[in-house]
């Protein structure tokens, strides 16, 4: 699991750089979430190619 944490007093481009990471983060989870669903016996290894 990631935990992204940051203390700053951000500029709005900032603010949406981060977002966008937070976006690609939780979208990549979900993908291998459900890639690993629909695909039962998937080891650790297949997941992170």
């Amino acid at each position: 699991m990631f935990v992204l944490e940051y203390k700053v007093k951000p500029k709005p481009n900032q603010i949406e750089a981060i977002n966008e990471a937070i976006r690609t983060t939780q979208f990549v989870r979900n993908k291998v979430l459900r890639y690993w669903m629909d695909n039962r016996g998937v080891g650790k290894t297949e997941l992170f190619r």
